[in-house]
């Protein structure tokens, strides 16, 4: 059974300033890979999930889970709580 892999390359990547060619370059992919992996069109292989999140300086499991990631509104509520 395939499941969905959730992603939030786009939000770190407006978050560096960097678009789609230049994270596409800076991890050896081509720009469209990018555009289908924040689309969900595709899954990452371990190496590439890897190579993502090293290249904003974070672990794996904040760029991706299994898990829809919550709202930017969802966890600012959480956080008034």
């Amino acid at each position: 059974m395939s499941r969905v892999i959730h992603n939030r390359i786009a939000m770190f990547r407006a978050d560096a300033g960097l678009s789609r060619r230049d994270l596409a370059d800076a991890v050896g992919v081509n720009p469209q890979t990018i555009g289908f992996l924040e689309r969900g069109d595709y899954k990452p292989s371990l190496e590439l999930a890897l190579s993502i999140a090293e290249q904003f300086g974070v672990p794996v499991e904040m760029v991706f889970s299994f898990e829809p990631f919550p709202s930017l509104s969802q966890q600012l509520a959480k956080g008034r709580e």
